[in-house]
């Protein structure tokens, strides 16, 4: 029996918008995760439907899903967390990212002889994702897998210096400023003046605030796809406040450059 080109045009029309509905709502799963992370990873339904704008019901159908399949978790309130699938994926993808920054952060220990890091925001607290270490003898406390306090590290100023100024307070307020040195800012009134500097020149610098005899100058990578800093590191006989000049542009290109590789791989 002959089919009618009406039918075939309506069938194609609902397989179009079968495709349209399954990507709509892989869109709407990744935003709900991306909502829930931004609240410290635990929130409610309700709170979900104000930040997203989408109705309850379609937000318990995906959070259903993601339920089942252990991207999300169900807590004893009723409320729901990030589940511990997303362990691993996080995990791969900072193997991943460590392998696309190692290239930049070799040739910055090539131009400037020093340890090189990239370093995310983990909660409120900085992890160091990738290094390539100075060929002198004397190294860094700081190694791949390492979490800091923000407040006291040039990665961590730099870091927060990408935030809303109000957000970046609530962070070191959140984890308290603790003394890691003589010269740590411990106060928010001062990191609040530091975070003004750093905006204005466009990098941090972690002047022995984190380890005795240790410099630091951290440069955000603005425009990748996640908040990350760069940062060349080094006793303070080897990185001088001429050096710290001389490094700052080289510093601020390689973020440049990162955040540009960082976009084309994803």
């Amino acid at each position: 029996m002959a089919t009618s080109q009406t039918s075939i045009d309506g069938a194609a029309d609902g397989a179009t918008r079968a495709r349209a509905g399954g990507v709509q709502s892989l869109d709407r799963a990744f935003a709900l995760l991306e909502i829930m992370a931004d609240a410290g990873g635990e929130i409610s339904l309700s709170q979900l439907a104000d930040s997203s704008g989408l109705p309850l019901p379609t937000i318990h159908r995906i959070i259903r899903t993601l339920v089942d399949n252990g991207y999300v978790r169900q807590l004893p309130s009723r409320r729901y967390a990030l589940g511990p699938r997303l362990i691993g994926l996080g995990e791969s993808a900072s193997r991943m990212l460590g392998t696309w920054a190692r290239p930049h952060l070799a040739q910055l220990v090539e131009e400037l002889g020093e340890t090189a890091n990239l370093a995310m925001l983990d909660g409120d607290k900085v992890v160091y994702v990738a290094q390539v270490p100075s060929p002198h003898a004397m190294r860094m406390f700081t190694e791949v897998g390492r979490r800091v306090l923000p407040h006291s590290a040039g990665v961590g100023k730099a870091l927060l210096a990408q935030l809303p100024p109000d957000e970046a307070l609530a962070t070191v307020r959140r984890t308290g400023m603790p003394a890691a040195t003589d010269r740590t800012i411990t106060t928010p009134e001062d990191f609040a003046d530091e975070m003004g500097r750093i905006r204005d020149r466009g990098y941090a610098i972690d002047d022995g605030e984190q380890e005795i005899g240790v410099r630091c100058l951290a440069v955000p990578v603005q425009g990748g796809p996640a908040m990350m800093a760069v940062s060349i590191s080094g006793p303070e006989a080897r990185v001088s406040w001429e050096f710290v000049e001389k490094a700052a542009p080289i510093v601020q290109r390689t973020a440049y450059s990162l955040a540009g590789d960082l976009n084309h791989q994803s």
